[in-house]
């Protein structure tokens, strides 16, 4: 098992910045690719990014280029999600997933969303 842990959300305004954090524990070795994902109230839930261990990255929300930055430690198993120019839009729940699916499968999927793990989420609100 994985388990997964985020941190750093919070109430901003409307241009502000806020940096998510996510520490993964657990049978850590079995994790190919580490994302984020969004759900605000009333939507489905919605891809943002994944990254894997050597560094490679998938944006799979295009709204969302240029605002949002994915990252990882050197230890790989903490990524971040730096967001910048945040817009009330952006208010949700955030959630960290892993998948320790092969890396091939995880490339053909659709989204993040199809990942195994999940953390139990980081709400953002941004207020206008």
């Amino acid at each position: 098992q994985v388990q997964l842990v985020e941190s750093g959300g919070g109430s901003v305004q409307a241009g502000g910045s806020l940096r998510l954090s996510c520490a993964a524990s657990g049978y850590t070795y079995s994790v190919n690719a580490m994302g984020w994902v969004r759900q605000a109230p009333g939507k489905e839930r919605e891809g943002i990014a994944i990254i894997y261990p050597g560094g490679d990255i998938t944006y799979y929300a295009d709204s969302l280029k240029g605002r949002f930055t994915i990252s990882q430690d050197n230890g790989k198993y903490t990524v971040y999600l730096q967001m910048n120019s945040l817009k009330p839009e952006d208010t949700a729940m955030y959630y960290c997933a892993a998948s320790n699916a092969r890396t091939k499968d995880i490339q053909t999927m659709k989204s993040p969303t199809d990942f195994n793990y999940w953390g139990q989420g980081t709400q953002v609100v941004v207020s206008s």
